[in-house]
């Protein structure tokens, strides 16, 4: 008798959810009328961008959201409360840095208290780029963008994973991109962070199968955020550094260094709000392990796919067989 997720799934929630998946086919699809009524949500990185829209969607769409953002006090914060405030939201702004252990923590425990028990979801959506060259990536810049972007996720995930698993129910959104399947030269070490996230990301999504908890990677596109705002800061205080050894075999990259302008796009970042609540809306067990959104070109759509499929191939019929064909529906 094969082993699926209908078996590794305990209770009468996990059968409806499969049972769901078969009446259920494509992508996630958002709907204005979504209630997220008793849902509650930790957003990282929602002073500005995918994080401050997906606070807002969700919480008008009913749930308890905690939007952090690192900082405090500061003036996005603040407009974040007063807006809860005037709209009468759910809606609790908590300060956290997730490159700080000790803030994470605090973090997590003081929303599992405001919530009254464990969290429903996490979105790691907090994440900085640093363009060069990789030659020109000294080991600064290198650690700050892994202990964001990598280390930052997993110290969240541990966090919140225990109340999670004793509730045998959640999920956890990660913010990847395409670059995190797809490569662009000259774009530092971000598509490094973002493998490794996508990477890390698969194999809790595995490893969660028996304990009922969703792992959703998000693929974005380019989108007209203020990311690019952080990043010239982060790149030009790289090109100040940079030791001519390194910066001299890349002249005109390095001189486009903190120059970027990330104004022009048209694509509306409301996109990845809207995915977010379509994941979230989505019945346990049925929701993919990858969903790219774009506005534009989608070239990690057949990396996807065949992953999926050498995954399957290469474990279908292991002991981690059941685990594998869970994720990936097969």
């Amino acid at each position: 008798m094969r082993l699926d997720r209908r078996a590794l799934l305990a209770g009468a929630a996990a059968t409806a959810a499969l049972t769901a998946r078969a009446a259920q086919s494509g992508e996630p699809v958002y709907s204005p009328a979504v209630s997220l009524k008793g849902t509650s949500v930790l957003i990282t990185g929602c002073s500005s961008g995918f994080g401050r829209l997906t606070a807002e969607l969700l919480a008008r769409a009913g749930a308890r959201v905690f939007a952090t953002m690192r900082g405090l006090p500061r003036p996005e914060a603040d407009e974040l409360t007063a807006l809860a405030k005037a709209e009468g939201l759910d809606l609790h702004v908590i300060p956290l840095d997730v490159t700080e252990l000790p803030q994470v923590n605090a973090a997590v425990k003081e929303a599992e208290r405001i919530n009254g028990g464990p969290l429903g979801v996490l979105v790691n959506n907090a994440g900085i780029g640093i363009t060069s060259p990789v030659e020109v990536q000294d080991m600064e810049a290198t650690r700050l963008i892994f202990d964001t972007n990598v280390f930052g996720p997993h110290r969240m995930a541990r966090a919140v994973l225990p109340g999670m698993r004793k509730a045998k129910r959640g999920l956890i959104i990660q913010i990847s991109s395409q670059l995190g399947r797809v490569i662009v030269p000259h774009s530092g070490h971000y598509s490094a962070t973002k493998f490794a996230l996508e990477a890390m990301s698969e194999q809790l999504a595995y490893e969660l199968v028996p304990h009922g908890i969703d792992v959703s990677i998000i693929e974005p596109g380019g989108y007209p955020t203020k990311v690019w705002v952080n990043r010239n800061a982060y790149s030009l205080a790289l090109k100040e550094r940079s030791l001519a050894v390194h910066s001299a075999g890349y002249p005109e990259h390095v001189a486009r260094m903190g120059q970027e302008d990330g104004s022009g796009r048209t694509n509306d970042p409301m996109d990845v709000a809207r995915a977010i609540a379509a994941l979230i809306a989505r019945p346990p067990g049925t929701r993919p392990l990858r969903l790219p959104v774009s506005g534009g070109a989608i070239p990690q759509t057949p990396i996807n796919r065949v992953t999926a499929e050498v995954q399957t191939g290469w474990l279908g019929n292991s002991p981690y067989g059941p685990l594998v064909k869970a994720v990936h529906g097969r």
